[in-house]
């Protein structure tokens, strides 16, 4: 089954930012993974959720989602990522 790693991120930094999406895409590459949503504009319908970047991740299976985060690729860009911008992560299976 599909997973989807969801992240709302509001970005503080910029140009550190930047260097992160362009590293992003070779770490995720292997496990297979696709972007789905990557920033846009949102309208909220509902709620009062109003995130200020939202990024969607399909991956084939939450155990790949999983290899991928604790992956020796991503680990430094976490940090990267976490003096960039603050962001809520999940990981979700779906179809």
């Amino acid at each position: 089954m599909a997973a989807y790693l969801i992240a709302d991120v509001e970005v503080l930094d910029a140009g550190a930012y930047e260097q992160y999406k362009k590293a992003l895409p070779a770490s995720l590459e292997p496990f297979g993974a696709r972007y789905v949503v990557r920033g846009g504009a949102t309208e909220v319908l509902e709620g009062d959720w109003n995130p200020a970047r939202l990024v969607i991740i399909e991956f084939p299976d939450m155990a790949r989602l999983k290899a991928w985060y604790a992956s020796p690729a991503y680990r430094p860009l976490i940090a990267l990522r976490q003096r960039a911008a603050r962001a809520r992560l999940i990981a979700v299976e779906g179809v």
